[in-house]
């Protein structure tokens, strides 16, 4: 393997994803088992490199809830169905909503030292089908005695979270709707102008996302009921305002995303155009009770890694798991809004748990060659308070 000072460049030169659905009985890909699903943009996205299955090295891919359809190794059972051939490994991991991104991570530091020459990184969630907490049984205690004596009154849910991040920045009801009626319309004018078309592989009974909405306004945003109301959590902290609704909250959706990594010179040699050079990563832990937040220290940790500036990043693609989150964020940072999620992000289009971070990679290189910026970062939140920071160069 090569020594840090001849890691190799580690460049991504296809990714695709689904349409996202809804994330219910009634939603266009609840019929779809998240293995085909999954299968569908490993087939997609080799077809659009033009390379052979048998170069791809493993296939590394994220998912949350790994039980039941999506258990055992669903990484492994998606080759198969693609039709790869059975001497293609493949392994699943679980950074929660990052688990996608982490996918990412993995397959390009194993390019960069020398363990791959082409792997896919990939990610896949059906919501619907498989609902969030499903692998916990009412019974289960995920914690133990360890952590209980550390945290001894216990974490809050992701919503009472979010609450708190509204609280604690004092950003308020109005900034919440407002951010989440933008996501809306940039995503419905991105679809309508074809911006999606590049990155979209469509399915049989969708081609487009299923969660976008038009023709809603703040007036109709400000009406919506509290979605995480919990008198107990009030009188535990006073502070909460209950401004988080399920219009500023990302909708729980179906879909997949894979992206083709491989080094520049077999990329050369193979004659495949890179999108983007995976240039820097980090990954960091923060509050727990806060959970949300450590997007903030992930991106110094990031900006530092890379040598640049928030200034020198032309586009942002910040998981939109709450606009209280993207929001905090902004205002550590200073990013610059107009950069920041150009065309939408989870609140319209959807956040598939474990897709969610290949589907950002995948809209943010096509972003990034479309609009010809020059790096791009990529942010996702985590539960335990976990967050994953990347930075992009466009090739």
């Amino acid at each position: 393997m090569p020594s840090h000072s001849q890691l190799r460049d580690a460049v991504i030169v296809a990714a695709v994803r689904t349409p996202i659905g809804r994330g219910r009985p009634t939603g266009a890909l609840h019929h779809v088992h998240p293995v085909d699903l999954l299968a569908h943009v490993l087939r997609e996205v080799v077809d659009r490199a033009g390379v052979d299955p048998s170069q791809i090295d493993d296939v590394i891919t994220g998912a949350v809830s790994q039980v039941g359809e999506q258990g055992a190794n669903i990484a492994r059972r998606a080759v198969l169905a693609a039709g790869f051939p059975e001497t293609v490994p493949a392994t699943t991991v679980d950074r929660q909503c990052g688990s996608g991104q982490q996918a990412i991570h993995f397959a390009a530091q194993g390019v960069a030292s020398g363990a791959y020459d082409m792997v896919i990184a990939s990610g896949v969630e059906s919501m619907s089908r498989v609902p969030m907490w499903s692998a916990l049984t009412g019974t289960d205690d995920p914690f133990g005695t360890g952590f209980a004596r550390r945290y001894p009154e216990g974490l809050v849910p992701q919503g009472i979270a979010a609450e708190l991040i509204n609280a604690r920045w004092n950003l308020g009801r109005t900034a919440l709707d407002e951010f989440a009626l933008a996501s809306h319309e940039r995503a419905a004018h991105t679809a309508a102008t074809g911006g999606f078309d590049a990155e979209t592989a469509p399915l049989p009974g969708l081609a487009h996302d299923e969660g976008v909405r038009t023709g809603s306004d703040l007036d109709i945003l400000s009406r919506l009921p509290a979605a995480y109301h919990d008198e107990a959590m009030g009188r535990r902290f006073p502070q909460i305002r209950w401004d988080v609704t399920a219009a500023n909250t990302s909708q729980l959706s179906d879909g997949a995303a894979a992206v083709l990594i491989t080094d520049g010179d077999t990329a050369r040699r193979l004659g495949l155009t890179p999108l983007a050079r995976l240039h820097s990563f980090a990954v960091t832990g923060d509050d727990p009770l806060y959970m949300l937040t450590a997007i903030i220290p992930a991106t110094a940790r990031v900006l530092r890694r890379a040598g640049l500036r928030i200034d020198d990043i032309d586009l942002f693609e910040v998981n939109e798991a709450f606009a209280s989150v993207v929001l905090a964020w902004q205002r550590e940072t200073g990013a610059d809004p107009v950069r920041v999620n150009v065309h939408g992000g989870a609140i319209a289009l959807g956040h598939p748990l474990g897709a969610s971070g290949a589907r950002l990679m995948t809209t943010l290189v096509h972003a990034l060659a479309a609009r010809g910026g020059r790096y791009g970062m990529q942010l996702m939140c985590e539960a335990g308070g976990m967050a994953n920071a990347t930075i992009v160069e466009r090739w």
